[in-house]
């Protein structure tokens, strides 16, 4: 048996394609599904299965075009009510992938349809368990993403009571040495305490993982409610795209527009600018909310994901024509390339506005002269507070607070590090900038 797992480090997802005599088959597929198929023709191998966990919140999955492109089964739960095809696959069912036997085994908690795939290679021995959003590496899935989103809805309450059931008993029987193989590392919004490392045995699980730990089911679902990070907003859109199954990920970036030397565009749509904060300032279309999409360590998936809304169509700025096919593949990933009215490079006399730079020294030694926003998440700002009169607005719900603001004074917006920020007092002067002034706090919150 040959497990390779595939790491989208924005998303900070592992997906997995198992290979046995010739046979191939896939867990939890990210959109772009060329990875998987360079791998088939390197092993000489044809892919058979694709296995889906749950319908995933936080990516959009290529399950269905693998279908169409290599006429894989799709397996995935009878409760998920899927509207692409496939076989049902549940507790108790197997497939044989070569000398692979391959389990389903039914793991609620962070959905209510989850379903945990055990692998035993007949030969060797070696066995593996691909456990999706529900058994993480030093953590377990959110319960609180599924009580709006999906075939099967449930308050978090009581998929906290499932998770603890789970961890408890499903695992029980199965050998310490069995890999675990998650669906997310470190870094994803599916859960707050996951560790860096890619894999874990289930061994060191019991040991090690909070969850085996839980002195009692009331321990167990206190922690596991408390302190989960904000809900992007685009993670109810995703589950319902999965459930469908999405469109073909060429032929999605293939159908977004593009104009060059853009001067002006219309009023009554959102402007997202993916450009370096520098370039922004410098000069922008008016309205535009800085969302950098510079790197791998830019977050543009989430940030716009959480920023923007389903279905909510805008212009993506762009930096050269060269950074089109790479930013659409990123922003396909969460299923918004549908919402983009055109990709556009900005014409050098395009009708553009500046930022004003903050008087840092000034502001050092004046801060009551200002008003200072933060826009991190309600328990960093709760658990490491920067300024004393500094009032919280999170980033991802800031497009909807930002107009009671205090505007009498000139308004300094702060994150953890600046990659926020920029984005932040984008936003904020797009809503109240006609009515005072508004400066990004950016790197320099290193002075404080």
């Amino acid at each position: 048996m040959i497990i390779k797992q595939y790491n989208d480090e924005p998303l900070a997802h592992y997906s997995y394609a198992i290979i046995s005599e010739g046979k191939m088959a896939l867990v939890d597929p990210s959109r772009d599904p060329s990875p998987y198929y360079q791998l088939a023709e390197e092993h000489n191998a044809k892919i058979v299965a694709v296995f889906e966990t749950h319908p995933h919140a936080d990516f959009v999955s290529s399950h269905l075009q693998v279908h169409k492109e290599t006429g894989a089964t799709i397996y995935v739960s009878k409760m998920v009510g899927a509207d692409y095809p496939h076989n049902t696959f549940d507790e108790g069912d197997e497939f044989e992938l070569g000398k692979v036997k391959i389990k389903g085994i039914h793991t609620p908690g962070h959905s209510p349809d989850g379903i945990t795939y055990y692998a035993q290679d007949n030969e060797s021995g070696d066995q593996a368990m691909f456990t999706g959003d529900t058994l993480f590496i030093g953590d377990v899935g959110r319960p609180d993403l599924r009580e709006k989103a999906g075939n099967m809805k449930a308050k978090r309450k009581e998929l906290a009571e499932m998770m603890y059931d789970t961890i408890q008993n499903k695992f029980s029987g199965y050998d310490d040495e069995v890999l675990i193989y998650p669906a997310h590392g470190a870094g994803s919004l599916c859960g707050k305490n996951m560790s860096d490392a890619a894999s874990s045995t289930l061994g060191n699980e019991r040991n090690g993982n909070w969850a085996f730990l839980a002195k009692s089911k009331e321990d167990f679902v206190k922690e596991i409610l408390s302190d989960q990070p904000f809900i992007p907003s685009y993670f109810g859109y995703n589950v319902e795209i999965n459930k469908r199954g999405a469109q073909n990920y060429e032929l999605a970036k293939a159908e977004v527009p593009t104009q060059l030397n853009v001067k002006s565009v219309e009023k009554d749509y959102l402007v997202v600018d993916t450009r370096d904060e520098a370039a922004f300032k410098k000069g922008h279309l008016p309205g535009s909310i800085n969302i950098m999409g510079r790197n791998q360590e830019d977050k543009i998936e989430t940030w716009l994901g959480s920023i923007v809304q389903p279905e909510e169509k805008f212009y993506l700025v762009v930096n050269s024509y060269s950074d089109r096919d790479r930013l659409l593949s990123r922003i396909a990933k969460i299923g918004y390339e549908t919402q983009i009215l055109s990709v556009i490079v900005l014409a050098n006399d395009a009708a553009t506005v500046q930022q004003e730079k903050l008087n840092l020294e000034d502001f050092k030694s004046n801060k009551d002269n200002y008003t200072i926003v933060d826009i991190r998440n309600i328990s960093e700002h709760t658990n490491d507070p920067k300024f004393d009169k500094a009032k919280n607005h999170p980033l991802n719900e800031l497009r909807d607070s930002a107009e009671t603001i205090d505007k009498t004074k000139p308004v300094v917006v702060h994150c953890a590090g600046g990659y926020r920020s920029a984005a932040g007092t984008s936003i904020v002067k797009s809503i109240i900038g006609d009515k005072t002034k508004v400066y990004d706090l950016s790197t320099a919150i290193e002075d404080f």
